[in-house]
């Protein structure tokens, strides 16, 4: 709003409806900026879920455009553990220590042209920038059926996949049941890190009304051409800046919803009255079926939960 104010809106004073808002006083003003900032942001917070799914490739975009960029995401997820896996079979070849079996698939990748010329460069790289593009490879679901169009919808959706990867635990349907039995310290983390991408998320937008305010007050009578001009290149330059602060920003989301899955799987359980069993396999069909039996009508199918149920306290003799 501030920045709307400095250079937007003395073009839009020359107008003949803003001279009657701007002869309010400073004081007036000064409120109303920061009324309309407030409303804004409730405005946002309300409007999350919408603006995310836009930024993340699933709303308002074209089903060619969709299938371009997951395909252009998946092309990228292999590209870079192509990478990683040359680097560590180059590894290897150096100390002498290459099975045979990969010995073809290292003549493979030096004769791809694409991984070769970023070969040329990971090799210059140090291990702290190696570890940069497991970093990178990291942001992305680990299914490929899940890659969205987006680095930051590839940034959530590895985290949203997660309990249901490992555990078959659906998280995106029993969301509200899993923050509400986990602990409290767990769920705290989850929000903050939540909101240090919602910030960037909302200066993204923000500066998005910016330039487009700015672009439409060019055709207002007499504007301040240069600085609408700058309205509209700075933070236009800052768009993708934000955008990627918000992608990099999901990694403490990501990390704070898998301890939320790791550590409330147990008091989930409890809280539904089932006890976790001892073995992986179990556990999985377990949550698969009481994912389940969340999202579908009921069905005699649910009965297959019965085994998992925890026994009831046994009546003490009177």
């Amino acid at each position: 709003m501030s920045l709307f104010v400095v250079a937007v809106w003395p073009s839009l004073r020359r107008t003949d409806w803003s001279p009657k808002l701007w002869s309010a006083g400073v004081t007036s003003l000064s409120v109303g900026v920061l009324s309309v900032s407030v409303l804004l942001g409730l405005a946002l917070s309300a409007l999350q879920n919408p603006l995310y799914r836009v930024l993340e490739g699933y709303v308002l975009w074209p089903s060619a455009l969709t299938a371009y960029g997951c395909a252009r995401r998946r092309q990228a997820k292999r590209d870079l553990q192509d990478r990683l896996m040359l680097i560590r079979l180059e590894r290897q070849e150096a100390e002498d220590r290459l099975a045979p079996d990969d010995t073809a698939r290292l003549t493979a990748l030096r004769a791809n042209p694409r991984i070769a010329r970023a070969a040329r460069k990971d090799r210059r790289r140090t291990a702290v920038q190696r570890a940069l593009l497991r970093e990178r490879l990291a942001r992305y679901p680990v299914d490929d059926a899940q890659v969205a169009p987006t680095m930051l919808g590839n940034s959530i959706r590895r985290f949203e996949e997660y309990g249901y990867d490992r555990f078959r635990l659906d998280t995106q349907v029993m969301w509200n049941e899993l923050t509400g039995s986990a602990p409290e310290q767990v769920r705290r983390q989850v929000d903050l890190a939540r909101a240090n991408v919602d910030f960037f998320v909302a200066l993204l937008y923000g500066h998005c009304a910016v330039v487009l305010s700015a672009a439409a007050a060019l055709t207002a009578p007499r504007p301040d051409v240069p600085l609408l001009l700058t309205a509209i290149a700075v933070p236009g330059f800052l768009i993708p800046v934000w955008y990627r602060a918000a992608v990099s920003a999901t990694d403490e989301w990501s990390a704070a919803v898998r301890a939320l899955v790791n550590t409330g799987r147990k008091p989930l359980a409890e809280s539904l009255g089932l006890h976790l069993p001892g073995h992986v396999a179990a556990e999985r069909e377990m949550w698969a079926l009481v994912s389940k039996v969340s999202r579908l009508p009921h069905h005699e199918r649910a009965a297959e939960l019965d085994p998992f149920r925890a026994k009831p306290p046994e009546s003490s003799p009177s």
